[in-house]
């Protein structure tokens, strides 16, 4: 292959991407829920049974497929009970994460299902083992999903609802390694094996469960409850975040400078690394990959914005931001035997949110446009890709230049996504398309002059998708002006 060039063979399938990689998280964290989504049904802002309004439709715009709640670590510190029944006689407690806030738990099981309802997002529910017990989750599952005569489904209808939900996902704790509970894998591999046993399936409800995973390259925590426990599991879940500082000094969300731009494209291609690796103690296992490896905590984490509570976790979003976002997800196209779910952290005003509030206001990330604009491959066929790019090496750091994936929707089309990960270079791409007939190109891209360019209250839409017209058909071929921090999506029909 000569230099710059992409290889696209549109007739061979490399199988399906799983829509659940454009998963999303909302955790009892600052004014993620509170504000975020949930302002109740007498607030100013408008909204419906309490979800304000203009969050929702933004979100339903995104096609989400699932959302896990309510943590995070904060789920091993929930005490599901706490959050049924009439709001002004739930219990209040402190949030002792997450700023050590008082939580009302207005938004609790009923208002959850809701919202997923509205969104048309499977529910995915993290469960207690930090300091709950096993009648506590075992009797969640029964509340939520069992139709017919018990001391909690009856609770359920009297709380008005009298079928149950429909659940699917349920991750058995979170982060056991650490806040949920400093366990070792040893011990964790013990607990789960004993938690899931209670995790029924009521009906003809079955649910997917998932273990908790590792701490980013802990591969011996993998190796520990894939040996004991992966006959008993259908997910293991893997948590990675970007800090370009490390985890003390994260880093500047906006004021940050050249080198820490290098840094962070090189940690995102980490990602790369930890699922090779992780996958391939899994396959040890579990060589036809019945489990599914979810990465149901990811994305760039920031110091927070200076003046807000530093335990909210709010942090602007920039081009920068949606760079890591887009080279995400080609990296997850690229493990799709393996990723069956990847949830982004978080989905409002927490680390890389898709929106950000201030009271009624309301802005989309750059991340948020990434996201709308490759949703387009959602269960699509992924197809054989080749890239030969240069690498960028700058301030000690080096990551490829380019990352790409290309899918086949139902239809036919056959969208691809190119990321220029470099701050200041552009690059020309021939890109081969191999194995399909074509008459129509088209494409959007997400970019801007600067590298820490972002959307505010006051100019809500400076960074936004555009038409691209930076390309050129030559017979079978295309060549691509690809600009320094950009995220395109190309169609081909």
């Amino acid at each position: 292959m000569k230099k710059n060039q992409v290889i696209i063979n549109a007739d061979i399938e490399k199988g399906t991407i799983n829509k659940n990689i454009y998963g999303h998280f909302a955790e009892h964290l600052g004014r993620g829920i509170y504000e975020g989504l949930w302002v109740g049904e007498e607030s100013p802002i408008p909204n419906t049974n309490g979800i304000r309004n203009d969050v929702l439709e933004a979100l339903k715009k995104l096609d989400i497929p699932v959302l896990r709640w309510p943590g995070g670590c904060f789920a091993d510190e929930y005490h599901w009970k706490d959050g049924i029944g009439p709001r002004e006689n739930r219990k209040r407690m402190v949030n002792t994460h997450w700023g050590g806030v008082v939580e009302n738990n207005h938004f609790g099981t009923h208002e959850f299902f809701m919202l997923c309802e509205m969104l048309g997002a499977e529910p995915y529910i993290s469960g207690n083992v930090g300091s709950g017990s096993v009648q506590e989750m075992s009797e969640w599952v029964e509340y939520m999903t069992f139709d017919g005569e018990s001391p909690m489904a009856n609770w359920r209808k009297e709380n008005g609802k009298e079928k149950p939900w429909k659940l699917k996902y349920f991750g058995v704790g979170n982060e056991n390694w650490g806040c949920g509970g400093n366990m070792t894998p040893e011990y964790y591999a013990d607990l789960y094996r004993r938690y899931q046993t209670y995790v029924r399936n009521y009906g003809d409800n079955k649910i997917y469960r998932i273990a908790g995973g590792p701490n980013v390259d802990d591969y011996n925590w993998t190796e520990v409850l894939m040996k004991k426990a992966a006959n008993l599991m259908d997910g293991l879940s893997v948590h990675y975040y970007v800090h370009p500082g490390g985890f003390e000094n994260k880093g500047q969300a906006v004021d940050f400078s050249e080198a820490e731009w290098d840094v962070t494209m090189q940690k995102t291609m980490y990602m790369d690394e930890l699922i090779t690796r992780h996958g391939t103690i899994m396959d040890k296992y579990d060589p036809d990959k019945r489990i599914g490896m979810i990465v149901d905590e990811w994305g760039a984490w920031y110091d927070v914005e200076p003046g807000t509570n530093p335990g909210f976790l709010y942090q602007q979003n920039t081009i920068r931001d949606a760079v890591v976002a887009g080279a995400h997800f080609n990296i997850f196209h690229q493990h799709n035997d393996r990723v069956q779910m990847a949830n982004i952290a978080q989905m409002v005003n927490v680390i890389q949110a898709m929106i950000l509030t201030e009271s009624d206001k309301m802005i989309l990330t750059p991340t948020y446009h990434v996201f709308e604009m490759f949703k387009v491959h959602q269960d699509a066929q992924r197809v054989s890709l080749h890239l030969n790019i240069d690498t960028v090496k700058e301030n000690g750091y080096s990551y490829p230049q380019v990352t790409a994936s290309a899918s086949k929707a139902k239809d036919g089309t056959l969208n691809i996504s190119l990321c220029n990960l470099d701050k200041a270079v552009s690059t020309t791409l021939d890109i081969d398309l191999r194995g399909l007939e074509f008459s129509n190109v088209t494409g959007r891209i997400l970019t801007s002059g600067e590298m820490n360019a972002k959307n505010t209250f006051e100019n809500p839409d400076h960074v936004k998708p555009q038409a691209f017209k930076g390309f050129a058909r030559e017979g079978s071929s295309l060549k691509v002006e690809l600009p320094s921090k950009s995220v395109v999506v190309l169609t081909v029909r």
